[in-house]
């Protein structure tokens, strides 16, 4: 077939190919239009999509803007949580968004990534809310193929997931692993797909670690995508129910867990 007959998403793509835009270009300049000076980032960084963390954290007084900052479309937070001095970006939701701002994060000084995203529940292995550590996500996305061929999945970085057997064993929160369903289109969220999804093997269903993991591999870094199990798609009452302080007391224990054990596979 060739690349006339394909659609555009896998047609023209040389994923050899440097980027004639860089977030090193974009970070430049948008330092130049701030008159901000190079600063950079916590080495540790967290994606909190629903920021439920960075609202916790600015209500406790935590959290403090990350001066040399300049993404034009987020605020980074700078916190420390048991000892570790730990960076986080809200609301970045979605594919692209959750790449951008990964992008743009490493460019800046982050040695290691951690995506917290609220997901879906596909197979029903328990009541939520529990958290899986995505091992693979089925790459129902657009971004995921600009960095890699197509193929049906994007795997976490081997190091990186093998490093975390059992780094959660002792804590009191039920901690999963398995492969999950990244979307980009929630509300397109069918029987029929999910039906198909449950016989992939698929636990949960989110917006952001197929796209994440596939960056990760093309670009040889470093990153951790956690599914927080929340809800059953709206398909009972009284979903979404996260937990105490809205899930983010959890979460955050399963943050430090997983920057420590990770500590020594990075640079």
């Amino acid at each position: 077939m060739s690349d006339d007959d394909l659609p555009p998403i896998l047609s023209g793509k040389n994923h050899h190919a440097p980027s004639a835009f860089t977030p090193e270009s974009l970070l430049r300049e948008a330092r130049r239009q701030k008159a901000v000076t190079s600063s950079p980032v916590p080495g540790i960084c967290l994606l909190d999509p629903d920021v439920d963390i960075v609202r916790r954290l600015k209500a406790e007084g935590r959290a403090r803007k990350h001066a040399g900052w300049v993404c034009y479309h987020t605020d980074l937070h700078v916190f420390e949580e048991d000892g570790l001095a730990l960076g986080v970006v809200g609301c970045a939701v979605g594919a692209s968004f959750a790449v951008l701002v990964a992008e743009e994060l490493f460019a800046s000084g982050c040695r290691l990534l951690i995506s917290v995203t609220s997901s879906g529940q596909i197979a029903p292995v328990r009541e939520p809310p529990y958290f899986i550590l995505i091992d693979r996500a089925l790459r129902d996305e657009g971004t995921s193929y600009h960095y890699l061929p197509p193929s049906s999945y994007s795997d976490a970085p081997d190091a990186l997931i093998g490093a975390l057997d059992g780094a959660y064993d002792d804590l009191d929160i039920a901690v999963l692993k398995g492969a999950t369903w990244t979307t980009d289109a929630p509300f397109r969220e069918t029987r029929d797909a999910i039906a198909a999804n449950i016989e992939r093997g698929l636990l949960a269903v989110e917006m952001e670690a197929a796209a994440l993991y596939a960056f990760a591999r093309a670009r040889r870094r470093p990153v951790v995508c956690i599914a927080h199990v929340t809800n059953l798609m709206g398909q009972v009452e009284g979903d979404f129910e996260k937990g105490p302080a809205d899930g983010t007391t959890d979460a955050l224990r399963v943050v430090v867990r997983t920057a420590r054990r990770l500590d020594g596979e990075i640079v």
